[in-house]
């Protein structure tokens, strides 16, 4: 399975209540922090709540 980088650029402070639960769902705990996850079925979902917060990269 593929890996993705998954970083923190913006902070949570003005989103809503369903995108600080996924940052934190990722293990996302404050900006400039990252993550890296294997790839699986609900992670794309995940991401796309959150893309305007993160940054995300794949990983070799």
């Amino acid at each position: 399975m593929a890996k993705i980088k998954i970083t923190q650029l913006i902070s949570e402070v003005r989103s809503s209540l369903k995108q600080k639960r996924t940052l934190e769902a990722l293990g996302l705990r404050g900006v400039r922090k990252s993550v890296v996850k294997e790839k699986f079925v609900g992670l794309d979902g995940m991401v796309r709540v959150i893309a305007h917060l993160v940054k995300v990269e794949e990983v070799k």
